[in-house]
């Protein structure tokens, strides 16, 4: 890499939060008008190093050096990084959703004329970046009527309008599809061959990397463990970048499990659901489903297709109305009016938003983690403190979650742990079947493999676990049968031996007709 050719060069970079080690020795060099991938497992520093460069953690709080543009950098603020033309978009977005795309794109930054808000220049302003962007829209919509691809959009729109030189990207396609994930990064490849900028992206998705990136750092426990070019002639070796990020060879990415399935014991019959505030809606459209003891059985389906719905409707009925339908468990008929009975008649939802509905980020592990099973660790309404302690250091050994002990902050974990947290939450109440909604969404490819075993060993113990993810290797991995879901309409009740992306992708774009009925 020719010296002339580096943008950016940060040298032995070292972090600490109190006691905590948080990057040790970290050294990144970027090429201009490159797109450079950052990746490591959940809890490496990646997200750390970004916030040292952009100003978040400011110069003197921590140790080493940084060049821009041959340039010393001694960024004290947000403000400091960005006249420089480093913009960093975080992966909690930083947009207010009452304001509109214009007054976002230029907040901080307002177009006015003697201290009065020229409102034409303005609107007039944020309509050409919308355009450089690709993004369709009255730049007085508000944020908040907006699905989440077209508000990194707006985020990139706002970094333009900042002359960025310089992109940091922060888990950009989390929480997107596949059609909006692509738009995204086909306009970060955009800026590169168009504008020369250069493009700094942390992601868990590999096949991102491999698609996009120029280059590579690989980040482990707060170390720099190596980098990678990647050309035409010299492809992504993912292999040899899952071992680098863990540390251990992975050789395969799902675990070996020999399913055990015994007798039925959960089922939903003709379960039908409409929208909570339009009823005419069908968002369900009778339904059945059924899962044994000891099984993993998937919910494949495209965005909207109303696998979520249908799971919190089930799961005492926090979702809809209208609802319609059975549910059974052990062959019974159950009756799930709220999320107590749905608990106590053993059955659990972990959610697809843990920052939000999952866990309560102002309490520690141990208060998160014990939540659920309140009832099961009370004696005469009052919680048997020993007895909670217990259950919570069991699991988080159990689970490898990786903290000092379980009084710590939830919030002070990576997105990796927090998952693991939540699943010890339901884990603890002792559910007979557990609904898992994109269980791995935002996680590294280690701790993946950590919750897939988790999930083994659930259902080598007799639990029942339904699995719903937008990623189809995923279900395939994991899955013993899968259901297809597209329309509110379940279109096929598919097994192993069948089980192929093609055949999935047909279940989940089939339009409404006969529901599938065993």
């Amino acid at each position: 890499m020719s010296q002339q050719d580096i943008i950016l060069r940060m040298k032995n970079i070292t972090k600490t939060f109190g006691p905590v080690t948080a990057l040790s020795d970290v050294t990144m060099e970027v090429r201009k008008g490159e797109i450079h991938a950052i990746c490591g497992e959940n809890g490496a520093g990646k997200s750390t190093l970004m916030n040292v460069l952009s100003g978040v953690y400011p110069y003197g709080s921590y140790k080493g050096g940084i060049e821009f543009d041959g340039k010393g950098c001694r960024y004290r603020t947000i403000n400091d990084s960005e006249a420089d033309g480093i913009v960093i978009i975080h992966q909690e977005l930083a947009l207010s959703p009452f304001l509109s795309i214009a007054e976002n794109i230029f907040m901080g930054n307002e177009q006015a004329k003697s201290g009065v808000m020229d409102w034409n220049q303005t609107r007039a302003k944020a309509a050409r970046l919308l355009a450089k962007v690709g993004l369709d829209e009255n730049p007085d919509t508000r944020i908040m009527d907006l699905g989440v691809g077209k508000q990194q959009l707006v985020e990139i729109a706002k970094a333009l309008s900042k002359n960025v030189r310089l992109l940091i990207l922060d888990e950009p396609t989390a929480a997107l599809n596949d059609e909006d994930s692509d738009h995204l990064l086909n306009l970060v490849r955009q800026l590169r061959d168009d504008q020369g900028v250069t493009s700094i992206l942390i992601t868990h998705k590999l096949g991102e990397v491999a698609q996009i990136a120029d280059g590579v750092t690989i980040i482990r426990d707060g170390s720099t463990v190596g980098s990678m070019e990647i050309t035409p002639e010299n492809p992504l070796d993912q292999d040899l970048l899952i071992q680098k990020m863990v540390g251990r060879e992975l050789t395969n990415l799902y675990p070996d499990h020999e399913p055990r399935i015994g007798d039925e014991v959960f089922r939903i019959k003709d379960w039908t659901v409409h929208h909570p505030l339009d009823p005419s809606r069908v968002i369900v459209d009778h339904a059945n489903l059924v899962v044994h003891k000891g099984e993993i059985v998937g919910l494949a389906g495209l965005m909207g297709a109303g696998r979520t719905e249908m799971a919190r409707s089930i799961f005492g009925r926090s979702y809809g109305s209208h609802i319609s339908g059975t549910i059974e468990m052990h062959g019974q008929e159950v009756h799930l009016h709220s999320v107590q009975a749905a608990i106590d008649s053993g059955l659990a939802y972990a959610t697809e938003d843990r920052k939000v509905y999952g866990l309560n980020l102002l309490q520690n592990i141990r208060e998160n983690a014990s939540m659920a099973s309140l009832k099961k660790l009370s004696r005469y309404g009052v919680m048997n403190e020993n007895v909670e302690r217990g259950e919570v250091e069991e699991y988080r050994r159990d689970f490898n979650i990786k903290c000092s002990n379980i009084d710590v902050p939830v919030s002070t974990l990576s997105g990796g742990n927090q998952q693991k947290v939540m699943l010890a939450k339901w884990v603890i109440s002792d559910p007979d079947v557990l609904i898992l909604d994109e269980p791995t969404r935002g996680i590294d490819v280690g701790a993946k493999y950590e919750i897939y075993e988790i999930i083994d060993k659930l259902v080598d113990q007799g639990k029942a676990v339904i699995v719903i993810s937008s990623e189809l290797p995923e279900l395939i991995g994991i899955c013993d049968r899968i259901y297809t879901v597209s329309q509110g309409v379940i279109t096929d009740n598919v097994d192993r031996c069948d089980f192929s992306q093609e055949y999935l992708m047909k279940g989940m774009t089939q339009d409404k007709k006969g529901a599938v009925t065993r």
